[in-house]
């Protein structure tokens, strides 16, 4: 079992704490069995003086050692009545090294005093005092030896170090085992199915199903099987797009082919003497060249790369003119007003293109709103100058976006607002204006209309710089 799982660490974590709780018990233990043992010795001395203080004739020095000797003391003192009386002594083998008095000890004292009796194997004499059994007395002292003590501690130690390493091994097994039982086991599952839906994360049958039955590991699995569905699904989804595209680029290739030829035939045009064929051959011919264009464009978004702009100077009044005339709804249409608000003198530097289909895509959907509405409505391109740059507003009041296209305004195929629509031209005018170094945004939209803002560096080329703007004189 390796050290850093986390059935390894909590192996350590349960050693440790077994460890410790073999401390907590041996030292408070081994600190009572010494006071048990001081107090049984005082408790015999007394017995055996009591019994001699009823007579007053003298005892054999036979039966006083042999009281001393089962009492375990080398003498006893009796203080009874202010007096203090040596009742029983025998010859000390040597002096008394340390003098300890029962009737102040304390927890710590009593760990501490058991402590140096272990840790000294030498044997001393020491001055035991006590409170006599039964009021029969003031005080009580005896003279005692440390190593027979010390032995019967050293046991009393052992037994109880064997009988609580038992229990506590038996305690941190079944811990360990139902921890790991609770835990680890699930924790592993949700490892085993992590790495089995890496492997096929299409594959809906690899989602995990919530089976835990602790709280906290049941809502782990719970957002993990969320999670897992939600992939799976954007996954099919991509899958569908990246079909989807691949057939976009296939019919625009084959349109882009067809326009192609239907532009020489309106080159062609161009030379008739017709007049009103060479007022409308102009307009015919910038028409198939931004099918054309646009044909192109598709294909190179569906290579996820668009063509860097082409920057020139232009006045924006003219590039606007252009767009209204470009968008007027049909007679029968909804009574829409266009309406401009750009310096006449305004030039920027852009990709005049570029920005014509960024313009054309935002009127044209603004038109499409108010038709929807079959009321009248305005829509409204203004523009002017800002710290840095140019500002280009869109605006309409149209009857505003529905939340779900919010979410994904400029996510191409997410944010198509009408029905049928890909969603794929704010995806597009958003990319194009960030090869300009720019920004597209949603600056409000609610029941009142819409209104869309392009922000422009005054003069941006590819290499990152930016220059002053420039007027037309």
């Amino acid at each position: 079992m390796a050290i850093n799982t986390l059935s390894g660490r909590f192996l350590i974590l349960t050693t440790v704490f077994v460890v410790l709780a073999e401390i907590l018990i041996l030292l408070p233990g081994l600190a009572n069995f010494r006071e048990d043992y001081l107090l049984t010795r005082l408790e015999r001395a007394q017995i055996a003086s009591l019994a001699l203080l009823t007579t007053d004739q003298m005892i054999e020095p036979d039966l006083e050692q042999e009281l001393l000797n089962n009492a375990g003391v080398y003498n006893v003192v009796l203080r009874r009545d202010a007096v203090r009386q040596l009742v029983l002594s025998s010859p000390i083998p040597q002096p008394i090294a340390a003098t300890f008095d029962l009737r102040e000890s304390t927890f710590w004292t009593r760990v501490r005093d058991a402590l140096s009796v272990l840790a000294d194997p030498e044997n001393h004499v020491i001055r035991v005092i006590g409170d006599p059994v039964q009021k029969g007395g003031l005080v009580i002292e005896v003279t005692l030896a440390t190593g027979p003590m010390r032995i019967e501690m050293i046991e009393y130690g052992l037994r109880l170090l064997s009988l609580s390493a038992m229990v506590s091994v038996i305690t941190a097994f079944l811990l360990f085992f139902l921890v790991r039982r609770l835990m680890v086991v699930p924790i592993k599952r949700v490892v085993a199915h992590m790495t089995a839906y890496a492997e096929a994360p299409e594959d809906a049958r690899r989602i995990i199903a919530p089976e835990a039955r602790i709280e906290e590991l049941r809502v782990a699995e719970e957002a993990l099987a969320s999670m897992q569905r939600q992939l799976t699904a954007a996954l099919k989804q991509k899958e569908r797009l990246a079909q989807l595209g691949q057939a976009v680029a296939k019919i625009s290739h084959d349109l882009r082919n067809i326009l192609t030829t239907a532009q020489l035939f309106a080159d062609r045009m161009e030379g008739s003497k017709d007049p009103g064929v060479q007022r409308a051959a102009p307009k015919l011919m910038n028409s198939i060249g931004r099918a054309v264009n646009l044909c192109e464009t598709t294909l190179a978004f569906g290579k996820a790369e668009e063509p860097p702009p082409t920057l020139s100077r232009f006045m924006l009044s003219g590039l606007v003119t252009e767009v209204l005339e470009s968008e007027q709804p049909p007679a029968d249409a909804a009574q829409i007003d266009f309406v401009t608000d750009v310096p006449p003198n305004l030039v920027i530097r852009a990709d005049r293109e570029q920005l014509y289909r960024v313009l054309s895509n935002l009127v044209r959907n603004a038109r499409q709103a108010i038709e929807a509405t079959g009321a009248p409505g305005t829509i409204e391109i203004g523009a002017g100058e800002e710290p840095g740059g140019n500002w280009i507003r869109v605006q309409d009041t149209g009857p505003g976006l529905p939340e779900r296209a919010r979410e994904h305004l400029f996510q191409p195929f997410s944010g198509g607002v009408k029905k049928g629509g890909t969603g794929l031209g704010l995806a597009i005018s958003a990319e194009l204006i960030r090869g300009h170094g720019g920004r597209l945004e949603l600056v409000r939209t609610d029941e009142t209309g819409t209104e869309f803002r392009l922000h422009l560096p005054q003069d941006f080329d590819l290499s990152g710089s930016e220059k002053g703007g420039e007027r037309a004189e």
